[in-house]
């Protein structure tokens, strides 16, 4: 009896370890394999804010598997040194050519200014600035509130929007996006992404009115055709609109509908509609119908 558990057990051992042997090599052989799947590309070490030029000491290399790796990533730090930082990049972030300005450009605002654009700057206070929640990458338009040309009929002063969904650069000094957008940072200027036209415009409004800047939903990308405004269109008043929520403005209305009345009938002559001797009452709740009795 003894020799039979002593065998049993020598044989459970050796079965677990021949488990255990062949665990342990499968594990290695994914492992290699994972090895030479993975691939470096270049990180940055801490937060690297709009305009910035990378230096040596912001760089890292990490290891990630090639299938995950995204296009256009960098193998080496010393092909990004130099380069300017089109997009704010978060610590130990992947760089890719997308998040970068073309080769050559200067750091600063110059680097964040697309091609065909110019970048002006006008002065604001609390009331053009949205209380300060204007910030870089916030979309405005632009009021002006001018006087007449000389021929016109009218002499009074007009408000029109002249610019739609222009692109604030900068406020201040700051070209890179707060961490909160929440709160309010007081600036005296902001710094508009426009074409030469939209700049001589912009200018001459400037020039010959008073500014105003109107924010504007990201998302909302239509263009807008107003009258105008005057002293004349302001005193007939304004019909009123239903306010959206900003959180249900693309969900569809909630249909209200009138709930339905109690409605009672008593039917005196029964016995017309069956063999009942006792009269009886029918009560309507709705749809629901409901027969009494009476003794």
């Amino acid at each position: 009896m003894r020799n039979k558990r002593f065998i049993v057990a020598i044989v459970g051992a050796i079965s677990f370890g021949l488990i255990s042997a062949v665990s342990i090599s499968r594990y290695l052989t994914r492992a290699q394999t994972s090895g030479r799947d993975l691939s470096h590309v270049v990180v940055v070490k801490v937060d690297v804010p709009v305009g910035t030029k990378l230096i040596q000491e912001q760089l890292a290399t990490a290891q990630l598997p090639a299938g995950s790796i995204p296009e256009g990533t960098f193998a080496s730090p010393d092909k990004l040194i130099g380069r300017v930082v089109l997009k704010s990049i978060a610590a130990r972030e992947v760089i890719t050519e997308s998040k970068l300005a073309p080769e050559g450009s200067t750091g600063g605002l110059s680097a964040v200014i697309p091609a065909g654009y110019r970048a002006m700057t006008v002065k604001v206070d609390e009331v053009v600035g949205v209380s300060g929640f204007i910030t870089p990458g916030t979309l405005v338009d632009v009021v002006v509130v001018i006087a007449p040309p000389d021929n016109s009929r009218s002499k009074d002063t007009v408000s029109k929007i002249v610019l739609q969904n222009i692109k604030v650069l900068a406020s201040g000094q700051n070209i890179d996006r707060p961490k909160d957008n929440r709160e309010a940072t007081s600036v005296r200027a902001v710094t508009l992404q426009v074409t030469p036209e939209q700049a001589e415009k912009l200018a001459l409004a400037t020039t010959e009115g008073r500014l105003q800047l109107v924010m504007r939903n990201a998302v909302d990308q239509d263009n807008e055709k107003t009258p105008g405004a005057n002293k004349r269109s302001l005193l007939n008043g304004e019909v009123a609109t239903q306010v959206p929520d900003s959180m249900l403005a693309d969900q569809p209305k909630p249909t209200l509908r009138r709930a339905p009345r109690r409605v009672s009938r008593v039917i005196k002559n029964v016995s017309e509609f069956n063999t009942h001797s006792r009269p009886e009452i029918e009560i309507f709740m709705g749809t629901k119908r409901t027969t009494v009795e009476f003794p």
